[in-house]
């Protein structure tokens, strides 16, 4: 890289040609009519060529890779943007090739690079990652981007242009109010999902102006990174009450329903965090790849600033209404979570036990909020279950990495050659807690709730059946990587989970 602050450099004869799989259109792409195009073509990287933010995804990638390098970044900061950009950029390389390009900005720089026009990739992202994408791509003449010690941004761009110009003409493709001050010595602009206000600024300045990207809703997209779906585990939190048969009394379920609401807030939280850290291995996976974070739908200080919002509001509501103990229970919650983001998810078989925790401790929590005693039989029964459940979303994981021919899992400590002993792990777990289940009914315990009726034997045969064929169904490759929202979403599970109701209710009628 060069030592001179935003010079550019010429990309190797040699660099890579290799075109990037274009990514879902999560903004609407638009044709209106071109300015005239006038001398070179320089191009924003952030928010223009890619829908994210190199600094922000590198700083996600070294929290990942090193959170206790988050207390150095203040001294970093010290030193200016450029050179804490370049600090991190040193520590981490992001993997340019799955960035989430826009599909638009890639065409009209083949047709204007087809049509003989000199093409500049201008960014303030460090040098270092402005050579990896002008390399990847190959569709650049030039490249240029802050150095270490100057930040290539707005005016300090703007001079280094001119400095390569030579006073020529140019047109510039941005999307931030920071480019206004690049638009102003411009000859030319193209907008990319710039804001309203933004795209007056231009307007009002005199020259040809298009836009390729309109600026997407960002309400629906914020909303699915919560994945509200995945509020279903946190029903979990009834169950004691449910099994205690204290379902009717108001002052046992509403602190469990307040205290549902705040673990579906700080869950959404975590999910959040789980996605920021995981952008790259997303963007791998076939499924994962759509995610707001990982295909650039929302930005990441968005999410952050999202995130801490829900764990302010998930928090608040705990302890002013539930049991100081449930809120204990609920930083539990964040904590593991937190942990199993940032060490566990990678860890053989820790892994799977964290998981099955997690959901032992929302019933827990459930417990405390709604002043009910837990059982240690549905604590026994629910770490063997949960457990099972845990290794078919690994098995279904391995899976997919057997048919694309991928020997790991990407962020997790399995191979393909474990699928064997996965499978075998999580079939003996899922019988055992039918076992648990057997030896409970047959408990002095039943005596008190059922009034030892035999008629709470029929849920045994029912789970037995309903944990062999979700296990036939992972074998088949019919199962998704997360049982439980399968399960919400299955018919059959929904006919066996009435069916245990039904049997439950009368068992407990006679």
């Amino acid at each position: 890289p060069s030592a001179c602050a935003g010079v550019p450099q010429r990309q190797r004869d040699d660099a890579p040609v290799n075109l990037p799989v274009e990514h879902d259109k999560p903004q609407v792409e638009t044709a209106t009519a071109a300015p005239t195009a006038p001398g070179s073509l320089y191009v924003d990287l952030d928010g223009t060529l890619i829908a994210s933010d190199m600094l922000w995804e590198s700083l996600c990638q070294l929290v990942h890779q090193d959170p206790l390098s988050v207390l150095r970044l203040p001294g970093w900061l010290l030193g200016g943007r450029a050179a804490l950009k370049r600090e991190i950029a040193t520590r981490v390389q992001p993997d340019v090739t799955s960035l989430p390009y826009r599909p638009a900005v890639l065409e009209y720089l083949r047709e204007q690079r087809g049509a003989g026009r000199r093409t500049v990739l201008a960014t303030a992202s460090d040098e270092g990652l402005a050579h990896a994408v002008a390399s990847h791509l190959g569709l650049f003449d030039d490249w240029m981007g802050s150095n270490g010690s100057s930040n290539v941004k707005g005016a300090a761009k703007l001079a280094a242009i001119r400095a390569r110009e030579g006073g020529s003409a140019f047109e510039y493709i941005g999307d931030s109010p920071a480019d206004l001050a690049i638009w102003e010595g411009a000859a030319a602009a193209t907008l990319v999902a710039a804001s309203a206000s933004t795209t007056r600024a231009v307007n009002k300045l005199g020259i040809p102006v298009r836009s390729l990207v309109e600026r997407p809703s960002q309400l629906g997209t914020a909303l699915r990174a919560l994945r509200p779906y995945q509020w279903v585990k946190n029903v979990l939190l009834f169950a004691p009450v449910i099994l205690a048969h204290q379902i009717a009394d108001a002052a046992r379920l509403m602190p469990v329903l307040l205290a549902f609401v705040s673990f579906c807030c700080v869950a959404s939280a975590t999910y959040i965090w789980n996605d920021l850290l995981d952008i790259e291995a997303d963007r791998k996976h076939p499924r994962k790849r759509h995610r707001p974070f990982a295909a650039g739908r929302l930005s990441i200080p968005n999410g952050a600033a999202l995130s801490l919002g829900l764990l302010g509001v998930g928090f608040g509501l705990s302890l002013l209404t539930v049991p100081l103990a449930s809120t204990a229970m609920l930083a539990a919650y964040l904590v593991l979570t937190t942990l199993y983001s940032l060490y566990f998810k990678e860890r053989v078989f820790v892994d799977v036990l964290v998981l099955a925790g997690l959901y032992t401790l929302r019933i827990l929590a459930g417990g405390v909020a709604g002043a009910v005693e837990v059982s240690p039989w549905l604590l026994a029964f629910s770490m063997f279950f949960f457990l099972s459940l845990a290794f078919v979303k690994r098995y279904s994981e391995l899976l997919g990495a057997q048919a694309s021919q991928t020997q790991k899992l990407a962020r997790r400590g399995y191979e393909v050659d474990d699928l064997g002993l996965v499978e075998n792990m999580g079939t003996t777990s899922g019988y055992m807690s039918v076992l648990v289940l057997a030896l409970y009914v047959s408990s002095e315990a039943v005596d008190e709730l059922y009034g030892g009726s035999t008629l709470i034997w029929g849920i045994c045969p029912i789970m037995l059946f309903w944990v062999t064929r979700i296990w036939f169904l992972a074998r088949r490759r019919l199962m998704t990587d997360d049982p439980v929202l399968f399960a919400a979403t299955d018919r059959i599970s929904y006919l066996a989970g009435a069916a245990i109701a039904v049997v439950g209710i009368l068992a407990a009628l006679r």
